[in-house]
């Protein structure tokens, strides 16, 4: 299957027009800080994108990054101007093709960025065979990957991977395509469907217990859409499925508990996280407006207090007392229905 991947990629699309579907495709509304750096990315980098979702978490300034599986190199050069030029984005593909597109044109983003020295390299290899390149343990801030891991054959090798390579407090930021359930082998088999960001979906619930199994026990969802093919021979075979574009992160904290306890903890957010200036989002229901004393589970509090973000919070509260468990922790499906609206949506986290 990873040849033929590497032949889909590399030979087969040509740019994003020879897609079948629209499930790497990038369907949300793009802020105007992200739109801006997109417009300094050369056009032949911009053409080759197959993404599904935006993978630029807040506050990159003088960071390390990974991105895994970065293709012609967008998401790259777009996260190189937000950590700056004291930053390092790190590129990892297992296409020839994609990766000469993105090395072709590392000394031209350099010139438009205003950088004396390149903070973007790129690197040959297979996601989850991460330890073949060499990389040191815990060295890295952001790990992020975009509609990329749905297409590893050991997705549980990629997470454990990523934790390997994340510095304590670190984050794995990415978008995927998932499945409402188990895709049968038959379909995994077919390899337009597979190259097409389908049949290679994870089950929501499987990737809930692959990432606690990698260490990461609280995933927590940012924003979902559901995929529409929009081809009827492909919806023929695989339209009986519901897929969905949704951005994760998963934090690496030693102890996250399995469900979200409340302690009477509550943060205020102090403003000063560049583009979050009146409202902090750690994810799709922690909206965290500037100056509003907020509740938080006790996972929560450690996610803000014992990462990038601490500076920017004032925490209450401790670990004395345990009052239980929040309200309406459940197991059901996480993402938005289609036509379903933000008062319908199922919580995610529970706090």
């Amino acid at each position: 299957m990873k040849d033929t991947v590497k032949e889909y990629y590399g030979q087969v699309l040509q740019h994003s027009g020879d897609l079948q579907t629209n499930a790497c495709c990038t369907d949300a509304e793009m802020p105007g800080y992200l739109r801006d750096a997109l417009s300094n990315i050369h056009d032949e980098v911009l053409a080759r994108y197959y993404g599904c979702g935006l993978v630029s978490p807040q506050l990159l300034e003088g960071t390390r990054i990974l991105d895994l599986g970065s293709g012609s190199g967008r998401d790259c050069y777009a996260l190189a101007q937000m950590v700056g030029e004291s930053g390092y984005v790190l590129g990892v593909d297992m296409t020839d093709e994609q990766l000469e597109v993105a090395n072709r044109h590392i000394e031209w983003h350099r010139d438009r960025f205003g950088y004396a020295k390149s903070n973007v390299e790129f690197r040959k290899g297979y996601i989850e065979k991460l330890d073949e390149l060499g990389l040191e343990e815990n060295s890295f801030d952001i790990i992020v990957s975009n509609c990329v891991i749905n297409l590893s054959p050991d997705k549980e090798a990629v997470l454990r991977e990523a934790y390997r390579l994340l510095k304590p407090g670190g984050e794995l930021y990415f978008s995927d395509v998932y499945s409402d359930r188990r895709v049968p082998e038959h379909l995994i088999a077919d390899p337009v469907l597979y190259g097409e960001c389908l049949s290679g979906a994870l089950y929501w619930n499987d990737f809930q217990n692959l990432a606690k199994k990698a260490g990461f026990a609280d995933p927590r969802l940012v924003e979902d859409r559901p995929i529409t093919i929009d081809n009827p021979e492909i919806e023929e075979k695989i339209g009986h499925i519901g897929f969905y574009s949704a951005t994760y992160r998963l934090f690496k904290l030693n102890g996250l508990e399995p469900a979200c306890e409340d302690y009477g903890q509550a943060v205020v957010y102090k403003g000063g996280i560049p583009e979050s200036e009146q409202a902090f989002a750690l994810d799709d229901h922690h909206i965290i407006d500037k100056g509003r004393m907020f509740l938080v589970c006790g996972n929560t509090y450690r996610m803000l207090n014992e990462t990038r973000f601490g500076d920017y919070f004032d925490f209450y509260g401790n670990w004395d007392t345990h009052y239980g468990i929040f309200n309406d922790c459940g197991s059901s499906l996480p993402f938005k229905q289609a036509g379903q609206g933000e008062e319908e949506s199922a919580g995610g986290s529970c706090c």
